[in-house]
Protein backbone atom coordinates (compact mmCIF):
# COMPACT_ATOMS: atom_id res chain seq x y z
CA UNK A 1 0.00 0.00 0.00
CA UNK A 2 1.50 3.64 -0.72
CA UNK A 3 0.90 6.81 1.13
CA UNK A 4 -1.69 8.20 -0.13
CA UNK A 5 -1.15 11.78 -0.66
CA UNK A 6 -2.52 15.27 -2.83
CA UNK A 7 0.12 17.50 -4.81
CA UNK A 8 2.91 15.35 -6.08
CA UNK A 9 3.87 17.85 -8.57
CA UNK A 10 7.73 17.02 -7.93
CA UNK A 11 7.16 13.09 -7.54
CA UNK A 12 7.78 13.00 -4.16
CA UNK A 13 5.87 11.31 -1.13
CA UNK A 14 6.55 12.49 2.56
CA UNK A 15 5.05 10.75 5.55
CA UNK A 16 4.52 12.55 8.60
CA UNK A 17 3.90 10.93 12.22
CA UNK A 18 2.55 13.55 14.19
CA UNK A 19 -0.09 16.26 14.09
CA UNK A 20 1.24 18.61 16.13
CA UNK A 21 2.27 22.07 15.38
CA UNK A 22 5.43 21.05 13.53
CA UNK A 23 3.70 17.72 11.98
CA UNK A 24 1.21 20.35 10.35
CA UNK A 25 3.36 22.94 9.54
CA UNK A 26 5.67 20.58 7.46
CA UNK A 27 2.48 19.20 5.99
CA UNK A 28 1.20 23.03 4.83
CA UNK A 29 4.70 23.79 3.86
CA UNK A 30 5.29 20.56 1.82
CA UNK A 31 1.87 20.64 -0.26
CA UNK A 32 3.14 24.40 -0.92
CA UNK A 33 6.14 23.51 -2.59
CA UNK A 34 4.39 20.44 -4.74
CA UNK A 35 5.08 17.81 -2.61
CA UNK A 36 2.93 15.00 -2.03
CA UNK A 37 2.43 14.38 2.07
CA UNK A 38 0.13 12.34 4.18
CA UNK A 39 0.35 12.39 8.39
CA UNK A 40 -0.33 9.60 10.59
CA UNK A 41 -1.47 10.38 14.24
CA UNK A 42 -1.90 8.18 17.30
CA UNK A 43 -4.61 10.17 18.99
CA UNK A 44 -7.89 8.81 17.76
CA UNK A 45 -9.19 12.80 17.77
CA UNK A 46 -8.07 16.27 18.10
CA UNK A 47 -9.02 18.70 20.39
CA UNK A 48 -7.79 22.11 21.43
CA UNK A 49 -5.97 21.05 24.12
CA UNK A 50 -2.88 22.61 26.34
CA UNK A 51 -2.30 26.21 27.39
CA UNK A 52 -0.75 29.06 25.63
CA UNK A 53 2.22 29.29 23.32
CA UNK A 54 4.60 32.19 21.98
CA UNK A 55 5.61 32.06 18.44
CA UNK A 56 8.99 34.70 17.78
CA UNK A 57 8.69 37.08 14.72
CA UNK A 58 10.75 34.34 12.14
CA UNK A 59 7.98 31.85 13.46
CA UNK A 60 5.23 34.07 12.52
CA UNK A 61 6.88 35.41 8.80
CA UNK A 62 6.33 31.65 7.81
CA UNK A 63 2.92 31.33 9.22
CA UNK A 64 2.25 33.98 7.13
CA UNK A 65 3.88 33.06 4.25
CA UNK A 66 1.60 30.40 4.28
CA UNK A 67 -1.59 31.88 4.35
CA UNK A 68 -2.68 31.65 7.94
CA UNK A 69 -2.28 35.32 8.98
CA UNK A 70 -6.06 36.44 9.26
CA UNK A 71 -6.81 33.36 11.12
CA UNK A 72 -4.27 33.53 13.68
CA UNK A 73 -4.46 37.23 13.97
CA UNK A 74 -8.51 37.32 15.18
CA UNK A 75 -7.44 34.53 17.92
CA UNK A 76 -3.77 36.04 19.27
CA UNK A 77 -2.39 38.80 20.95
CA UNK A 78 0.77 40.70 19.10
CA UNK A 79 2.95 40.90 22.24
CA UNK A 80 4.34 44.40 23.00
CA UNK A 81 7.18 44.03 25.35
CA UNK A 82 8.76 41.41 27.66
CA UNK A 83 9.37 42.62 31.15
CA UNK A 84 11.41 41.23 33.56
CA UNK A 85 11.17 41.68 37.26
CA UNK A 86 12.08 40.84 40.46
CA UNK A 87 9.52 38.76 43.28
CA UNK A 88 8.40 41.88 44.10
CA UNK A 89 7.44 43.28 40.81
CA UNK A 90 10.33 45.73 40.73
CA UNK A 91 11.05 45.82 36.73
CA UNK A 92 14.43 45.43 36.17
CA UNK A 93 14.23 45.14 31.96
CA UNK A 94 11.61 46.15 29.56
CA UNK A 95 12.59 44.48 25.95
CA UNK A 96 10.24 45.33 22.58
CA UNK A 97 8.85 42.43 20.96
CA UNK A 98 7.73 42.42 17.58
CA UNK A 99 7.00 44.84 15.46
CA UNK A 100 7.96 47.48 18.61
CA UNK A 101 11.15 45.87 18.11
CA UNK A 102 11.76 46.01 14.59
CA UNK A 103 10.60 43.50 12.96
CA UNK A 104 8.48 43.40 10.01
CA UNK A 105 6.23 40.17 11.95
CA UNK A 106 4.81 40.55 15.37
CA UNK A 107 5.51 38.01 17.84
CA UNK A 108 2.02 36.10 18.46
CA UNK A 109 0.86 34.68 21.86
CA UNK A 110 -1.90 32.23 21.40
CA UNK A 111 -3.45 29.43 22.79
CA UNK A 112 -1.59 26.15 21.52
CA UNK A 113 -5.23 24.23 20.75
CA UNK A 114 -6.20 26.90 18.46
CA UNK A 115 -3.21 26.91 17.11
CA UNK A 116 -3.08 23.57 16.50
CA UNK A 117 -6.48 23.72 15.28
CA UNK A 118 -6.10 26.38 12.26
CA UNK A 119 -3.18 24.42 11.26
CA UNK A 120 -5.39 21.36 11.18
CA UNK A 121 -8.19 23.16 9.25
CA UNK A 122 -5.75 24.29 6.52
CA UNK A 123 -4.25 20.95 6.25
CA UNK A 124 -7.95 19.53 5.74
CA UNK A 125 -8.80 22.23 3.26
CA UNK A 126 -5.73 21.84 1.08
CA UNK A 127 -4.49 18.35 1.08
CA UNK A 128 -7.97 16.82 1.79
CA UNK A 129 -10.01 15.50 4.42
CA UNK A 130 -8.14 12.08 4.75
CA UNK A 131 -4.49 14.41 5.24
CA UNK A 132 -4.43 13.41 8.63
CA UNK A 133 -5.21 9.48 9.57
CA UNK A 134 -5.79 9.76 13.27
CA UNK A 135 -5.42 6.51 15.27
CA UNK A 136 -2.44 4.92 13.46
CA UNK A 137 0.79 4.56 15.73
CA UNK A 138 4.29 4.54 13.93
CA UNK A 139 5.90 1.62 14.81
CA UNK A 140 9.38 0.84 12.83
CA UNK A 141 10.72 1.37 9.18
CA UNK A 142 13.25 -0.78 7.37
CA UNK A 143 16.64 0.79 6.47
CA UNK A 144 16.97 0.75 2.54
CA UNK A 145 19.27 2.08 -0.01
CA UNK A 146 19.52 5.72 -0.40
CA UNK A 147 17.63 6.10 -3.36
CA UNK A 148 14.58 3.80 -2.51
CA UNK A 149 11.76 4.48 -0.95
CA UNK A 150 11.16 3.53 2.88
CA UNK A 151 8.48 0.62 4.15
CA UNK A 152 6.78 2.20 7.52
CA UNK A 153 5.00 -0.75 9.67
CA UNK A 154 1.93 1.31 11.24
CA UNK A 155 -0.77 0.12 13.90
CA UNK A 156 -4.12 0.50 13.94
CA UNK A 157 -4.77 1.82 17.49
CA UNK A 158 -8.72 0.79 17.89
CA UNK A 159 -8.23 -2.88 16.00
CA UNK A 160 -4.48 -2.98 16.36
CA UNK A 161 -3.86 -4.66 12.66
CA UNK A 162 -0.83 -3.88 11.48
CA UNK A 163 0.30 -2.85 7.90
CA UNK A 164 3.46 -1.78 5.80
CA UNK A 165 3.09 1.63 3.96
CA UNK A 166 6.01 3.31 1.70
CA UNK A 167 6.80 7.00 1.92
CA UNK A 168 10.36 8.60 -0.43
CA UNK A 169 10.60 10.73 2.77
CA UNK A 170 9.93 9.78 6.77
CA UNK A 171 9.92 12.93 9.43
CA UNK A 172 9.29 11.65 12.87
CA UNK A 173 7.27 14.90 13.91
CA UNK A 174 6.11 13.14 17.13
CA UNK A 175 7.70 15.16 20.00
CA UNK A 176 9.33 14.56 22.98
CA UNK A 177 8.05 10.70 23.27
CA UNK A 178 9.00 10.14 19.43
CA UNK A 179 8.94 6.48 18.29
CA UNK A 180 10.91 7.33 15.54
CA UNK A 181 13.23 9.40 17.57
CA UNK A 182 13.80 5.82 19.78
CA UNK A 183 14.29 4.27 16.40
CA UNK A 184 16.78 5.63 15.13
CA UNK A 185 18.69 6.39 18.65
CA UNK A 186 17.73 3.97 20.60
CA UNK A 187 20.43 4.08 23.56
CA UNK A 188 22.05 7.35 25.99
CA UNK A 189 19.09 9.17 24.85
CA UNK A 190 17.18 9.67 28.17
CA UNK A 191 15.17 12.75 29.37
CA UNK A 192 17.02 15.21 31.61
CA UNK A 193 15.23 16.85 34.19
CA UNK A 194 16.06 20.53 35.04
CA UNK A 195 15.57 20.08 38.86
CA UNK A 196 12.53 22.48 37.91
CA UNK A 197 8.80 21.52 38.16
CA UNK A 198 5.79 23.93 36.03
CA UNK A 199 3.06 24.17 36.67
CA UNK A 200 0.47 25.70 34.05
CA UNK A 201 -2.75 27.29 33.98
CA UNK A 202 -5.41 29.67 32.34
CA UNK A 203 -6.90 32.30 34.16
CA UNK A 204 -9.32 35.38 32.97
CA UNK A 205 -8.76 38.20 34.85
CA UNK A 206 -8.50 42.38 34.45
CA UNK A 207 -5.89 43.78 32.37
CA UNK A 208 -2.46 43.76 33.06
CA UNK A 209 0.05 47.33 31.98
CA UNK A 210 -1.00 47.38 28.45
CA UNK A 211 -3.08 44.48 27.87
CA UNK A 212 -0.27 42.75 25.74
CA UNK A 213 2.92 42.38 27.51
CA UNK A 214 4.49 38.92 28.75
CA UNK A 215 5.89 39.52 32.34
CA UNK A 216 8.94 37.11 33.92
CA UNK A 217 8.81 37.41 37.75
CA UNK A 218 11.41 35.83 40.09
CA UNK A 219 14.43 33.43 39.30
CA UNK A 220 15.22 29.48 38.48
CA UNK A 221 16.84 29.77 41.61
CA UNK A 222 13.92 29.84 43.71
CA UNK A 223 10.07 30.78 42.05
CA UNK A 224 9.48 32.23 38.70
CA UNK A 225 5.98 33.61 37.47
CA UNK A 226 5.62 33.94 33.50
CA UNK A 227 2.47 35.34 32.45
CA UNK A 228 0.68 36.62 29.20
CA UNK A 229 -2.05 37.27 27.64
CA UNK A 230 -3.47 35.16 24.46
CA UNK A 231 -6.83 35.78 23.83
CA UNK A 232 -8.11 38.47 21.42
CA UNK A 233 -11.53 37.77 21.53
CA UNK A 234 -11.35 38.61 25.83
CA UNK A 235 -9.44 41.43 24.46
CA UNK A 236 -12.26 43.01 22.76
CA UNK A 237 -14.80 42.62 25.89
CA UNK A 238 -12.26 44.18 28.31
CA UNK A 239 -10.83 41.54 30.11
CA UNK A 240 -7.48 39.51 29.61
CA UNK A 241 -7.05 35.93 28.91
CA UNK A 242 -3.76 34.97 31.06
CA UNK A 243 -1.30 31.96 29.97
CA UNK A 244 0.68 31.82 33.38
CA UNK A 245 3.73 29.26 34.00
CA UNK A 246 4.66 28.55 38.12
CA UNK A 247 8.13 27.34 37.98
CA UNK A 248 9.96 26.08 40.97
CA UNK A 249 13.34 24.84 41.83
CA UNK A 250 12.65 21.15 43.49
CA UNK A 251 15.76 19.44 43.38
CA UNK A 252 19.52 19.48 41.25
CA UNK A 253 19.53 18.97 37.56
CA UNK A 254 18.96 15.28 37.20
CA UNK A 255 16.26 12.34 35.82
CA UNK A 256 13.13 12.91 35.91
CA UNK A 257 11.06 12.40 39.06
CA UNK A 258 7.81 12.20 36.90
CA UNK A 259 6.51 11.10 33.69
CA UNK A 260 6.86 13.90 30.96
CA UNK A 261 3.55 14.45 30.13
CA UNK A 262 2.06 17.40 28.74
CA UNK A 263 -1.78 16.77 30.23
CA UNK A 264 -0.83 15.09 33.55
CA UNK A 265 -2.89 17.54 35.94
CA UNK A 266 -1.41 19.63 39.02
CA UNK A 267 -3.16 20.61 42.12
CA UNK A 268 -3.60 24.45 43.23
CA UNK A 269 -2.35 23.28 47.12
CA UNK A 270 0.77 22.13 45.78
CA UNK A 271 1.84 25.28 43.74
CA UNK A 272 0.52 28.18 45.96
CA UNK A 273 2.42 28.16 48.70
CA UNK A 274 5.47 28.57 46.89
CA UNK A 275 4.52 31.84 45.39
CA UNK A 276 2.56 33.35 49.25
CA UNK A 277 2.97 36.88 48.86
CA UNK A 278 3.16 37.38 45.33
CA UNK A 279 1.25 40.80 45.20
CA UNK A 280 3.09 42.52 42.56
CA UNK A 281 2.53 46.24 41.43
CA UNK A 282 0.60 45.06 38.11
CA UNK A 283 -0.52 41.48 38.84
CA UNK A 284 -1.44 39.42 42.04
CA UNK A 285 0.31 35.95 41.24
CA UNK A 286 -1.63 33.99 44.04
CA UNK A 287 -4.99 35.23 42.56
CA UNK A 288 -4.21 34.69 39.07
CA UNK A 289 -3.18 31.25 39.94
CA UNK A 290 -6.40 30.32 42.30
CA UNK A 291 -8.20 31.71 39.37
CA UNK A 292 -7.54 28.82 37.24
CA UNK A 293 -10.20 26.13 36.09
CA UNK A 294 -7.79 23.88 35.38
CA UNK A 295 -3.72 23.40 36.45
CA UNK A 296 -1.41 21.23 34.18
CA UNK A 297 1.70 20.02 35.99
CA UNK A 298 5.03 19.05 34.10
CA UNK A 299 8.66 18.38 34.65
CA UNK A 300 11.34 20.82 32.68
CA UNK A 301 13.13 18.30 30.61
CA UNK A 302 15.16 18.18 27.94
CA UNK A 303 17.72 15.76 25.98
CA UNK A 304 21.54 16.11 25.02
CA UNK A 305 21.58 17.31 21.69
CA UNK A 306 22.09 14.34 18.99
CA UNK A 307 25.22 14.22 16.74
CA UNK A 308 23.02 13.17 13.95
CA UNK A 309 18.97 13.58 13.20
CA UNK A 310 18.04 10.90 10.61
CA UNK A 311 19.41 8.24 8.82
CA UNK A 312 18.92 7.61 4.67
CA UNK A 313 15.41 9.30 4.05
CA UNK A 314 14.10 9.62 7.80
CA UNK A 315 14.43 12.60 9.58
CA UNK A 316 13.06 14.35 12.93
CA UNK A 317 11.59 17.48 13.16
CA UNK A 318 10.56 20.15 16.42
CA UNK A 319 10.77 18.17 19.74
CA UNK A 320 11.21 15.00 18.21
CA UNK A 321 15.03 16.22 16.97
CA UNK A 322 15.44 18.80 19.68
CA UNK A 323 13.33 19.13 22.80
CA UNK A 324 14.82 22.42 24.86
CA UNK A 325 13.63 24.32 27.90
CA UNK A 326 10.90 26.84 27.61
CA UNK A 327 13.10 29.62 27.70
CA UNK A 328 13.03 32.33 25.03
CA UNK A 329 9.56 30.85 23.38
CA UNK A 330 11.72 28.44 21.33
CA UNK A 331 9.67 25.25 21.40
CA UNK A 332 6.76 25.65 18.97
CA UNK A 333 8.56 28.35 17.09
CA UNK A 334 11.90 26.14 15.67
CA UNK A 335 9.22 23.35 14.68
CA UNK A 336 7.80 26.17 12.66
CA UNK A 337 11.51 27.05 11.45
CA UNK A 338 11.89 23.38 10.85
CA UNK A 339 9.18 22.52 8.83
CA UNK A 340 9.72 25.70 6.34
CA UNK A 341 13.36 24.79 5.77
CA UNK A 342 12.61 21.04 5.61
CA UNK A 343 10.25 21.47 2.74
CA UNK A 344 12.62 24.13 0.97
CA UNK A 345 15.56 21.77 1.50
CA UNK A 346 13.60 18.69 -0.26
CA UNK A 347 11.87 21.05 -3.24
CA UNK A 348 15.55 22.03 -4.13
CA UNK A 349 17.24 19.14 -4.24
CA UNK A 350 17.99 16.73 -6.50
CA UNK A 351 17.02 13.66 -4.44
CA UNK A 352 15.28 13.15 -1.10
CA UNK A 353 18.59 12.07 0.61
CA UNK A 354 20.67 15.11 -0.50
CA UNK A 355 17.53 17.49 0.72
CA UNK A 356 17.17 16.06 4.35
CA UNK A 357 21.05 16.06 4.61
CA UNK A 358 20.32 19.83 3.56
CA UNK A 359 17.70 20.42 5.79
CA UNK A 360 19.50 18.83 9.25
CA UNK A 361 22.80 20.40 8.25
CA UNK A 362 21.45 23.99 8.65
CA UNK A 363 18.44 23.03 11.13
CA UNK A 364 20.67 20.87 13.73
CA UNK A 365 23.08 23.29 14.51
CA UNK A 366 21.02 25.99 14.86
CA UNK A 367 18.38 23.76 17.50
CA UNK A 368 21.71 22.37 19.07
CA UNK A 369 23.02 25.83 20.23
CA UNK A 370 19.55 26.66 21.38
CA UNK A 371 19.31 23.24 23.23
CA UNK A 372 22.25 24.15 24.86
CA UNK A 373 21.99 27.66 26.02
CA UNK A 374 18.73 27.39 27.32
CA UNK A 375 20.18 25.19 29.89
CA UNK A 376 22.27 27.80 31.74
CA UNK A 377 18.94 30.14 32.11
CA UNK A 378 21.11 33.26 30.88
CA UNK A 379 18.92 36.39 32.09
CA UNK A 380 18.44 34.36 35.58
CA UNK A 381 21.88 35.44 36.29
CA UNK A 382 21.40 39.30 36.17
CA UNK A 383 17.94 38.49 37.76
CA UNK A 384 19.78 36.77 41.01
CA UNK A 385 22.65 39.91 41.32
CA UNK A 386 19.85 42.05 41.63
CA UNK A 387 18.18 40.12 44.81
CA UNK A 388 21.41 39.98 46.33
CA UNK A 389 22.16 43.24 46.25
CA UNK A 390 18.25 44.47 46.35
CA UNK A 391 16.76 41.68 48.59
CA UNK A 392 13.83 44.14 49.39
CA UNK A 393 13.42 45.46 46.10
CA UNK A 394 14.46 49.08 44.65
CA UNK A 395 12.83 51.99 43.24
CA UNK A 396 15.61 52.36 40.28
CA UNK A 397 17.17 49.72 38.61
CA UNK A 398 19.65 52.04 38.16
CA UNK A 399 20.49 51.83 41.88
CA UNK A 400 21.15 48.23 41.08
CA UNK A 401 23.15 47.62 38.12
CA UNK A 402 25.60 49.39 35.95
CA UNK A 403 24.29 50.13 32.25
CA UNK A 404 27.44 47.49 31.53
CA UNK A 405 25.60 45.29 33.71
CA UNK A 406 21.78 45.81 32.32
CA UNK A 407 23.40 45.74 28.75
CA UNK A 408 24.75 42.30 29.16
CA UNK A 409 21.29 41.15 30.66
CA UNK A 410 19.73 42.30 27.01
CA UNK A 411 22.48 40.31 25.01
CA UNK A 412 21.96 37.13 27.28
CA UNK A 413 17.86 37.45 26.58
CA UNK A 414 18.69 38.19 22.79
CA UNK A 415 20.60 34.67 23.24
CA UNK A 416 17.80 32.55 23.44
CA UNK A 417 14.94 35.10 22.66
CA UNK A 418 15.83 36.96 19.06
CA UNK A 419 17.51 36.70 16.26
CA UNK A 420 19.17 39.51 14.09
CA UNK A 421 16.42 42.10 12.85
CA UNK A 422 17.91 43.05 9.71
CA UNK A 423 19.24 39.85 8.92
CA UNK A 424 15.33 38.31 9.42
CA UNK A 425 13.79 41.28 7.60
CA UNK A 426 15.53 41.10 4.68
CA UNK A 427 16.44 37.30 4.13
CA UNK A 428 14.90 35.92 1.12
CA UNK A 429 11.80 33.70 1.72
CA UNK A 430 11.50 30.11 2.26
CA UNK A 431 8.93 29.68 -0.14
CA UNK A 432 10.00 27.24 -2.66
CA UNK A 433 9.50 28.84 -6.43
CA UNK A 434 6.38 27.06 -8.21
Amino acid sequence: MSVRAQGTERGMRVLVAGAGIGGLTTALSLHAAGIGCALVELATKLKPLGVGINLQPHAVRELIELGLGEALARTAIPTSALIYANRHGNVILSVPRGRAAGYRWPQWSVHRGRLQMILLDAVRERLGPDAVRLGLAFEDFETGPEQGPVPVRLREVRTGRVFTETADVVVGADGLHSTVRARLHPRDDELRWSGITMWRGITESEPYLDGASMVVAGTDEGSKIVAYPMCAQTRVRGRSLVNWVAEVRMAPPGPPVSEAHWHREGRLEEVLPHFDGWVLPFLDVPELISGAGRILEYPMVDKAPLPRWGEGRVTLLGDAAHPMYPVGSNGGSQAVLDARFLAMALASAEDPAAGLAAYESERRRHTNDLVLTSRRFPVDETIKLVDRRAPGGFTDIGDVLSTQELQAMERAHRSVADMDVRRLNERPSWSPAP
